[in-house]
């Protein structure tokens, strides 16, 4: 092989590596986008139920403490 013919095959085989870590880096990066935002769904709708579990407990209590106070401030004595 003459010295061009060399330099070319290198250069031809740098390419190519290039090209594949390039694929692979999107590949990789689209993956972990799909699976972050499925994980973010997932919180969401973690996050949400217990909201919504707070919020009927607090009124839950709300109620408790309104007849604690109904008892105790309007009770004849």
């Amino acid at each position: 092989m003459t010295d061009a013919q060399t330099w070319t095959l290198i250069v031809g085989v740098l390419t190519t590596f290039v090209a594949i870590i390039g694929l692979v880096s999107a590949v990789f990066i689209r993956v972990m986008r799909a699976e972050i935002g499925g994980l973010r769904a997932e919180m969401r709708a973690e996050i949400g139920g217990l909201r919504s579990e707070m919020v009927t407990r607090l009124d839950y209590l709300d109620r408790d403490v309104q007849a604690l106070m109904t008892r105790i401030f309007h009770s004849p004595e």
